[in-house]
């Protein structure tokens, strides 16, 4: 059984939204830092699916999907609409579009995860590390589930034991996702707390402090020049590690 993480603790509600109303000065950050966004590295369409987090849909992605097409990249969202939570139900999904799209475009697929979202990515590269090129996750709860965010009360009341997910997720990250993984995070996060998208299991793992809230991270000047940045790595820059021995079984996450 999973040892208990009592170093985190579920963001409460109120202290999250005073802090996510800072999301309005990402605006004219982003503004301020476009003519160094546009000279980021630069993309030959090659394919970037992004991946909306709990309770979103491919809207809140159209800002980050516009400024990487304009990079040059082949950007879709999801397609599935809002993001209901079920992990154990979209993770074949996700994984379906993610298979399709590389045998259409004969190349790899870059999956961008903003919250849950990077979840899904997580879990469709550990389970199709050959299709996946690398993943970048955004303020994703690696540690835990839903049980270190503000949606921990909606799944209690759906009946979820959060608990029996902290674990589920404990042993599915004994699994090595062998794709590279860029975990972008912030302190100021009212939504996910900030330690739980830390993680010390997988081998391929840069992790990426910023400065912004939760919501901000999807207009985020420096979040767009991150990812603007690994995504012109090629794979081998940063992994995938080299793992011995046999692997353990990988069971469906509870989540």
């Amino acid at each position: 059984m999973a040892q208990k993480n009592s170093t985190i603790f579920e963001p409460q509600l109120l202290p999250g939204l005073l802090r996510e109303s800072l999301t309005v000065l990402e605006l004219p950050r982003l503004a301020w830092a476009l003519p160094n966004l546009l000279a980021q590295p630069r993309g030959n369409g090659e394919p970037v699916l992004v991946l909306p987090g709990f309770s979103s849909s491919d809207t809140s992605t159209i800002p980050l999907r516009s400024y990487l097409s304009v990079l040059g990249y082949e950007v879709r969202g999801w397609g599935l609409g809002v993001n209901r939570g079920d992990v154990r139900t979209l993770v074949p999904r996700v994984i379906d579009i993610a298979l399709r799209w590389a045998q259409q475009s004969g190349q790899r697929v870059r999956l961008i995860g903003w919250s849950l979202g990077g979840v899904l990515a997580r879990e469709t590269a550990r389970e199709k590390p050959d299709s996946i090129e690398r993943v970048i996750t955004l303020g994703t709860p690696v540690v835990g589930g839903p049980k270190y965010t503000t949606a921990a009360r909606v799944y209690r009341r759906r009946g979820h034991d959060l608990d029996a997910i902290e674990e589920s997720v404990a042993e599915r990250n004994r699994i090595p996702i062998d794709v590279p993984i860029t975990a972008i995070y912030t302190r100021g996060d009212g939504v996910v707390a900030w330690q739980a998208c830390i993680d010390d299991t997988s081998p391929g793992i840069e992790h990426c402090e910023i400065t912004s809230t939760h919501i901000g991270l999807g207009i985020s000047a420096e979040v767009y020049r991150i990812i603007a940045q690994r995504l012109a790595r090629s794979r081998n820059t940063m992994g995938p590690a080299n793992h011995g021995g046999e692997q353990a079984a990988c069971e469906p996450i509870e989540w």
